[in-house]
């Protein structure tokens, strides 16, 4: 064996007796109480580590367990915990000196419990405020110089939650790697998780310096990236409200001096936006622009945009995070003009509302003046809705009103075709109510009323049609149907009180087919069943009336509402007048 080669296998087996007996050399284990000192003055928490050991081939430090104190004003338990933590460290002057100088961190499988106040305050946020005390008296710490090239948290879970109320939301498999982290100066951070229910986070930017006075206001240049949030299993909103859907969400955030500015783009998919309503068949896409107080915990919505499909409206308002409330607090205005009604149709299960089996629009327009106010696990939506020059194709309104067809001889098509229907909405978690509904229908007339969508998608609405002139006149023989048999009884009843004069009033009644001109009959009716399978329950007693009533007015009873005071005077001509005086009229 050369001299070289002895040289060589020497100086590899003095390394590796040093590697393997040096550690049982250095009493590592000295160093922990400086580490303890030297994070828990960093955060100003007290800081726990187990019993440590050392690893030359690594260049690190191992602890076996670690625990960091939460703020007592928010719990006893610990704050972050972990069942193990590596520090690199400098080997030369580890060796040497016993100096420790700590490069990196890596913290494996920590959990960690963020809890706010009723006062809206952060378990984390005294962090800096210690931070900054320490640096005040570094004497006692140095913790202004604390930095470390490298910080690693993985495999973690965060608890979210409040003090007043029992409820958390647990983000598992939480990654987070920093670089050059230091107190005083700005370093770069990305935060990678999985979220409730399904999906994932992604933040990639830069914070610091920390926030001497409160942690949660240290500047944030980041971008925000979220896959396929379920918003039904965040604990964010109530499930029992029935609210939900599949969020994707990219943004961009800049905080600084307590203020962020975020705009972004979201989309949700497979809407749900009321209890008994189903998933939403197209998404909604807001491209948005807010500023939020982070120490009052408000923010306002900018002018943004919501589309669905084509239709686009915009929004603008303000909202709010109180801490006592599970929820965020909305006060926003929905504005939108012209929208194509036939891209809206897709969305409509998300409110609850349902086309009618074998219906659907295919044409029109919709215009919307909402205000949304509330939190968002009770959001009450009110305001107005109109709809302009739409077909509703696959729906016959007739049909539906067979009872009222067959009197007045109404045939609506296949297609209904709506000139313009309008309605003061207010829309609950409890269902949906519209007040003053107002639609005008060419083959009808005008239709008048209001009703509800409960929670169950049942429907219950009062309404009332006014037939148009046309039909009123086609129902003239339909008219003497119906009226015949009463002009006929009024007829028997004055001819045995006037004789003759009676059957002659009577005829005159049954004949009248109201051809002046005026509208035709009102024909009550009501709406039930649900929005997929409504019923058309016609008023029978009350269409009879309106009937009588509109053939009577086609005699001259209407026009004297215009009429002068001379004019109102009886007229022996107007068969109207002529019953009236022979009921004044002594029995001869």
């Amino acid at each position: 064996m050369s001299r070289t080669l002895r040289i060589i296998l020497a100086i590899v087996a003095v390394l590796v007796v040093l590697v393997l007996v040096a550690p049982f050399l250095i009493p590592v284990n000295q160093f922990r109480p400086t580490i303890e000192e030297k994070a828990s003055a960093a955060l100003g928490r007290k800081v726990d580590v187990g019993n440590l050991s050392l690893s030359l081939f690594s260049g690190s430090l191992a602890a076996d367990n670690l625990s960091v104190a939460d703020d007592p004003k928010f719990s006893k338990s610990p704050f972050l915990t972990a069942k193990s933590i590596k520090v690199g460290v400098e080997l030369l002057p580890l060796i040497l000196h016993k100096e420790l100088n700590i490069t990196a961190i890596v913290i494996d499988s920590p959990e960690v419990t963020l809890l706010r106040s009723g006062a809206g305050e952060w378990n984390y946020s005294s962090f800096g405020a210690a931070a900054a005390k320490s640096r005040q008296q570094p004497s006692s710490s140095g913790a202004g110089e604390f930095s470390v090239e490298k910080l690693e948290l993985r495999n973690g879970r965060v608890v979210i939650g409040s003090t007043n109320s029992q409820k958390r939301s647990t983000y598992d498999k939480v990654d987070l790697t920093a670089s050059k982290v230091s107190l005083t100066s700005k370093f770069p951070v990305t935060l990678t998780s999985n979220l409730p229910g399904g999906g994932d986070l992604k933040v990639d930017g830069t914070a610091g310096p920390l926030d001497q006075e409160n942690t949660a206001l240290t500047p944030v240049n980041a971008k925000l990236t979220i896959n396929n949030l379920n918003l039904a299993t965040t604990g964010i909103l109530d499930p029992s409200a029935g609210l939900g859907g599949l969020l994707d969400l990219t943004s961009t955030l800049a905080s600084q001096n307590g203020e962020a500015n975020v705009s972004g783009n979201a989309k949700l998919s497979r809407a749900l936006l009321i209890a008994g309503g189903s998933p939403a068949a197209i998404p909604v896409v807001v491209d948005f622009n807010t500023k939020y107080d982070l120490r009052k915990n408000r923010g306002v919505l900018e002018p943004s945009t919501l589309k669905i499909g084509n239709a686009v409206c915009h929004l603008s308002g303000t909202y709010e995070v109180p801490s006592d409330s599970e929820g965020v607090i909305l006060h926003v205005k929905v504005e939108g003009q012209s929208m194509p009604a036939r891209d809206l149709e897709a969305f409509l299960p998300a409110l609850g509302i349902h086309m009618p089996s074998g219906a659907s629009l295919q044409a029109g327009t919709l215009n919307t003046n909402l205000e949304l106010n509330g939190p968002t696990n009770k959001l009450v939506t009110s305001g107005t809705i109109g709809m302009f020059n739409a077909k509703l194709a696959g729906f016959d309104l007739g049909s539906k009103l067979a009872g009222v067809s067959k009197l007045v001889g109404l045939s609506t098509g296949k297609d209904l075709d709506i000139e313009k229907m309008t309605t003061n909405l207010h829309m609950a978690p409890t269902g949906i109510e519209a007040q003053n509904f107002q639609a005008s229908v060419p083959s009808l007339g005008t239709l008048v009323g209001n009703g509800t969508i409960d929670a169950k998608n049942n429907l219950d609405f009062k309404m009332a049609a006014t037939l148009k002139n046309a039909i009123g006149g086609a129902a003239g023989a339909a008219g003497n149907a119906a009226t015949g048999a009463a002009s006929d009884a009024l007829g028997g009843l004055l001819g045995k009180v006037t004789g003759g004069a009676g059957g002659a009033a009577g005829g005159l009644l049954g004949n009248c087919k109201n051809a002046s001109g005026g509208s035709g009959p009102t024909l009550p009716f009501q709406i039930k069943g649900t929005t997929s399978d409504p019923k058309f329950i016609p008023d029978v007693g009350g269409v009879a009336a309106g009937m009588l009533k509109s053939q009577l007015s086609c005699f001259g009873g209407g026009s004297q509402a215009k009429a002068s005071p001379q004019q109102q005077q009886q007229n022996p001509n107007n068969p109207i007048d002529a019953i009236g005086g022979l009921f004044k009229k002594k029995k001869p």
